[in-house]
């Protein structure tokens, strides 16, 4: 063979395995990223992933005595840069991400109760933290994340 038949051949398989190689790389990579807010009501504590990696453990409060927070696995319905509760005397519910009916993820200003039972059934976190969570969902989109509280 001569060396221009070589170089076409070498050419001709080069390019077929760098789309094999391209075609897997998409294939496995993720269509788009995703955000997964998982709520541990036993330890009061709340694990955001992001692509599957750990993001951040945070303190949450979830519903004290008397009170009931759903558990199951949610997509986010809506949000709310800044919510007053029409059911609880307007009290103030920053970066809220509801996820079921009037439930939500918001930002408390009673930080010193993270960590145990508080709530009317919400999910409380931090002021920096629910703005942090509001954000991602809101940069990923509400199609893309899902909370989990169990």
């Amino acid at each position: 063979m001569s060396r221009v038949a070589v170089s076409r051949f070498t050419l001709h398989w080069l390019a077929i395995f760098g789309l094999v190689v391209s075609a897997l790389f998409l294939q496995l990579a993720p269509a788009s990223a995703s955000i997964v807010a998982k709520v541990d009501i036993a330890s009061q504590s709340m694990t955001v992933v992001v692509d599957g990696a750990v993001a951040a453990v945070w303190k949450v409060s979830t519903a004290r005595r008397g009170y009931f927070t759903p558990r199951g696995t949610y997509r986010p319905q809506g949000l709310a840069r800044m919510h007053y509760s029409r059911k609880y005397d307007m009290s103030p519910m920053p970066n809220s991400v509801f996820f079921r009916g009037g439930y939500a993820i918001h930002g408390t200003y009673h930080i010193k109760s993270l960590g145990r039972p508080a709530s009317h059934g919400c999910v409380r976190l931090a002021p920096r933290n629910a703005a942090i969570l509001f954000n991602l969902i809101r940069e990923h989109g509400k199609r893309d994340a899902r909370i989990i509280i169990g």
